[in-house]
């Protein structure tokens, strides 16, 4: 039997077909944008697994009513919305409203789920939001700990900090961990770093870390300039091949030497993740869904694309519509092409016959907002199994 979920601000779906696939029935899917409900409705209507049984409900979250689900849950997943903390954006963190870590903390202080992970930028790391990040973790470990009538953020944060150092608490608490994982080191074409934050409820006496890397830069540069079987695997004769960087010769070397300790796969390139598919700009796209060409990229200074024998630069949904350098194609030649619906797709590691009917630059809003599924999956997996555990020792 699965075990029950619940998944917050899901967007187009990306954690939540990743949590899905790692053994989790959502027994609700929580998204107030019309446009990726939309995407979600789509592919249920074409019985898309594992989407087509998903309960769906368009709504703001802090509206949603938890007292209509009456299961025990097992997880509360979900990526709050990260413009207030993004690189990308205004930075006003704690001061934004959009800030729903607190939208989070009431999910996982009314349902009391085994375990919960929460999916935000690298920004939240930045040193100006260091000691709001702390109050967030703390608030997740003592989520029945409210802030008092007129108590600012800083001093409630005071209260948990001698809270949690008195090592003692007689209500609902969590324990967690937090990581900066690269989804490029998980297999995902692309180099999307996103901070992971998992926490299991104290009664669940199991212990878990974050799921080791696969994948290694390391191991894609001894297959293209040691081995060579980077590019035979993609039939490209050695008259082709770029050479190796100058820049790289130093770092070669010590693969050269140390190339019988690779034990991790190599990092997928943009290239291993769209070969197969047709030339959008040479080629009859119509029977592959989601791969028209949008005319127009080009560079400018910071925006010169993702190099196709790398992975792909991370997608972004921007604020005012799609930015163009990272949601291009750095062809072998210097030019360039924006990414197809499907190419990016893809490189977030959906499946082909999961289909995103708005315009491109909709699509592409969806997709840079959205967690790759197979770094979802991993993650989601490693809390299963560590879940699954506990329940077989008791």
């Amino acid at each position: 039997m699965k075990m029950l979920s619940v998944e917050l601000f899901s967007g187009a779906g990306g954690l939540a077909m990743g949590i899905s696939r790692a053994g989790f029935d959502h027994r609700a899917v929580i998204e107030r944008d019309a446009d990726s409900c939309h995407t979600i409705r789509q592919n249920q209507r074409r019985s898309v697994q594992p989407v087509a049984d998903w309960q769906l409900y368009e709504t703001d979250v802090r509206h949603f009513d938890y007292g209509k689900i009456k299961d025990q849950i097992d997880l509360v997943a979900g990526g709050p919305p990260c413009q207030p903390f993004s690189l990308g954006g205004k930075h006003s963190g704690w001061q934004d409203r959009r800030d729903m870590f607190p939208e989070a903390v009431r999910a996982v202080r009314e349902l009391r789920p085994r375990a919960f992970i929460f999916e935000n930028v690298k920004g939240l790391l930045r040193q100006s939001f260091a000691a709001y990040f702390q109050h967030t973790l703390l608030k997740l470990q003592y989520p029945d700990v409210l802030a008092r009538e007129g108590e600012t953020w800083e001093e409630h944060s005071r209260r948990l900090q001698r809270i949690h150092t008195r090592g003692s608490h007689g209500g609902l608490s969590y324990r967690l961990l937090f990581h900066l994982a690269n989804a490029a080191d998980y297999g995902v074409p692309q180099r999307r770093e996103r901070v992971i934050i998992v926490g299991f409820r104290s009664d669940i006496a199991q212990r878990w870390n974050f799921p080791p890397n696969t994948h290694d830069r390391d191991a894609l540069l001894r297959d293209m300039y040691v081995t060579g079987d980077y590019w035979e695997r993609h039939g490209i004769s050695k008259r082709s091949r770029p050479a190796a960087p100058e820049t790289l010769k130093a770092r070669l070397e010590i693969i050269k030497a140390e190339t019988g300790l690779f034990t991790g796969k190599p990092w997928r390139t943009v290239r291993d993740a769209i070969a197969d598919l047709p030339d959008p700009e040479k080629e009859f796209t119509n029977d592959v869904f989601d791969h028209k060409l949008n005319p127009g990229a080009r560079c400018y200074p910071g925006h010169t694309g993702s190099p196709l024998d790398e992975p792909a630069k991370t997608l972004k949904a921007g604020d005012h519509g799609v930015p163009g350098g990272e949601n291009m194609l750095l062809k072998p030649d210097g030019s360039v092409r924006y990414f197809t619906v499907r190419e990016s797709a893809r490189l977030q590691t959906f499946p082909d016959e999961y289909r995103f009917p708005g315009s491109w630059a909709e699509s592409m809003r969806q997709l840079g907002n959205a967690v790759p599924v197979k770094l979802a999956q991993t993650v989601g997996k490693s809390v299963a199994d560590c879940l699954w555990q506990a329940e077989r020792k008791n």
